[in-house]
């Protein structure tokens, strides 16, 4: 662990972000084509219908990262916080403590899904041309493959707030992969026409499992050399650590939980405009993710970093690591905006033939790309609050950028400007929210006695 000690303490901060981010990076752009390898695939098919379904599937299926967030952010983080203080015994404790916490809310929520699948469709605004194929897509991909990818996602934090981030990385990264391959396979060949929904969601399925096997075997070898542990002994964590662990794992959930909320009204309110609008939108939200899922990644890398600075006491080495990081996630930002906006058609027609559906979708993107780098900023402040364990104030960072701004201007612009309120309000309500969020910045460091950095 000496060479992972230095890392957290000496490495220059380039090369450290560099080894925690570009493997977190690289695992984020694996997830993303994990994502849109379904829609792309179900693309082929030309029929907006199926690709409404996979659209109108996934905010249940964020609900997976919500649960997982709880446990994996918010255990991950304390880990990292604990191994800085030196803390290695109750460490362990918490590593363990997640992974079953994590296990058993898991079942429980697959089965809610299963027992309200077709009300919880309708609710979403599935039409009858749209919910016989997102039945088809939930019951494997949220029923029987959520357990799985939420077992995964915790252990990968887990491995990631020990510096272990090239080894999480490489799990999310192969299912990834693992999907796009078997997507083709199960939806042209295995399949009967007709059923290619149902292909993308066996492979999608077929993949979490795949992934969960190889954690449970990286997760077990880590703990013969790390404080990692799948077993408590009999002991468990102390009340200040699940209070932790609660405490910046339920606000980073509510954080996805209010994402996935304002998708649900996204869907719901194109879905109204029509099928084919709500296919555009669809492809859109998951085309805009590349540059996001980037910036995720580095903020993914900050985390154990600032988290181990933070409670080593290096202040200078942590307001460091967040700088260099916002430089690097704000330029990618601003790239992102001038290829979206000049590349927009080919981006739509890579993913469906349908004419109106390219035409919609160009329109979409080239509007929703503006907030790129303003999604960045909030992002970036919101993991910087969950690092430091400040929960309550990356709480109040999602919900005002949500529930305060970005909702309520949805409803607004819709009322006034149609779809096309619709997709400018990302830009307009990040705006609002990167403003406030440095207000609240500024106070967590009056609070904390640090001088005012940027």
């Amino acid at each position: 662990m000496e060479d992972k000690k230095f890392l957290f303490e000496k490495d220059n901060i380039p090369h450290a972000l560099g080894v925690m981010a570009l493997p977190a990076i690289a695992s984020q752009l694996i997830a993303l084509i994990y994502n849109l390898a379904d829609t792309w695939f179900v693309g082929r098919t030309n029929n907006p219908y199926m690709v409404a379904a996979c659209s109108l599937v996934m905010p249940i299926y964020m609900l997976t990262i919500v649960i997982s967030n709880i446990f994996g952010v918010g255990g991950g983080t304390l880990i990292a916080r604990l191994i800085g203080a030196g803390n290695d015994e109750e460490a362990s404790k918490v590593s363990a403590a997640c992974i079953w916490m994590a296990l058993g809310v898991g079942c429980l929520f697959s089965l809610l899904s299963l027992i309200g699948m077709t009300k919880i469709l309708v609710f979403l605004g599935a039409s009858e041309n749209v919910l016989e194929f997102s039945r088809q897509y939930m019951l494997f991909v949220v029923v029987i493959g959520g357990v799985p990818f939420i077992f995964s996602s915790t252990v990968s934090s887990m491995l990631r707030s020990i510096g272990l981030s090239a080894k999480a990385s490489f799990g999310l990264s192969m299912g990834g992969v693992l999907n796009t391959v078997l997507d083709p396979i199960f939806m042209f060949v295995i399949l009967p026409d007709g059923k290619q929904v149902m292909g993308a969601a066996l492979a999608t399925m077929l993949s979490n499992i795949v992934v969960s096997m190889y954690f449970i075997v990286t997760y077990h070898k880590a703990g013969k050399e790390t404080i990692l542990r799948f077993r408590t002994n009999g002991e468990y964590p102390s009340r200040e650590s699940f209070y932790s662990i609660f405490g910046v794992g339920i606000p980073a959930a509510v954080g996805v939980l209010l994402f996935d909320l304002c998708t649900i009204v996204i869907n719901r309110l194109a879905a109204s405009y029509g099928d084919v609008e709500l296919a555009a939108i669809g492809i859109v939200l998951k085309a805009e993710r590349l540059p996001l899922n980037i910036g995720i990644g580095i903020c993914m890398g900050m985390v154990p970093l600032i988290a181990y600075s933070y409670s080593s006491g290096d202040r200078k080495r942590m307001d460091g690591i967040f700088r260099f990081g916002r430089v690097v996630g704000l330029a990618i930002g601003v790239v992102s905006v001038i290829l979206y906006y000049a590349f927009a058609p080919f981006i739509m027609r890579a993913f469906i033939g349908d004419p109106d559906t390219v035409r919609f979708g160009t329109q979409f993107l080239r509007a929703r790309c503006f907030a790129t780098p303003l999604m960045f900023l909030c992002f970036s402040m919101v993991h910087f609050a969950q690092a430091i364990g400040r929960g309550k104030e990356s709480f109040w960072l999602a919900v005002i950028r949500q529930i305060v701004f970005n909702i309520p201007i949805l409803i607004l612009f819709n009322h006034w400007f149609g779809m096309t309120g619709i997709v400018w309000t990302q830009a307009v309500a990040d705006l609002f929210t990167v403003i406030v969020s440095y207000v609240i910045y500024f106070g967590m460091r009056k609070k904390e006695g640090w001088p005012a950095g940027v």
